[in-house]
């Protein structure tokens, strides 16, 4: 009878002890989702504080293409009113996109592309969007560690008894990825 009662403490206490570390786990990895969403946020912002400055650069040599200034000026505003993951990024696409049209548009303008301002404001821009789908990339590796985590099994049981949920990864819509038409 003591032998029985010692393997039943002993199971209910492994168990015990996998559920809190499966729970711990699942927790470590929600964190670390909201710790990329919140890098990716930071990185955006930073290129959102980016554009007036290179919207008005651009607008002393080119103020009639103002079609053009006023397409990335929107996308930004569009961007900084997402609120989930799938809003953002459909919406950054769209600053992206406006963001390749102004540059587009710029080569267009020599004195522009001769202007310190304008060439320093281009390689923060570059070196940005660079770091902007870095914080991506680690952001979708995260989430696909999570959403892997609480869909297989046996962690899935503690995942739906604490409601742990699937986030959305931050995808690229299919218009980003043609190549934009920039006409004169």
């Amino acid at each position: 009878m003591g032998l029985a009662i010692i393997i039943v403490v002993a199971v209910v206490a492994v168990i015990l002890i996998w559920a809190v570390a499966t729970y711990n786990a699942l927790v470590s990895l929600r964190l670390k989702v909201d710790n990329g969403w919140s890098q990716i946020d930071v990185q955006l912002k930073q290129r959102a504080d980016l554009i007036p400055n290179l919207v008005e650069t651009v607008k002393g040599y080119a103020s009639h293409e103002s079609q053009t200034l006023q397409a990335v000026t929107d996308a930004r505003a569009r961007a900084a009113a997402a609120t989930t993951p799938a809003e953002r990024a459909a919406a950054e696409t769209r600053v992206g996109q406006a963001l390749m049209n102004l540059m587009a548009t710029a080569e267009a303008y020599p004195q522009l592309q001769a202007n310190q301002n304008f060439i320093d404001l281009q390689g923060q821009l570059k070196a940005l969007e660079e770091k902007i789908a870095y914080a991506r990339q680690f952001y979708n590796d995260i989430v696909l560690k999570y959403n892997t985590k609480i869909a297989t099994v046996p962690s899935n049981i503690i995942a739906g008894m604490f409601h742990f949920t699937a986030r959305e990864f931050f995808k690229v819509e299919e218009a980003a990825r043609a190549v934009p038409q920039v006409r004169f």
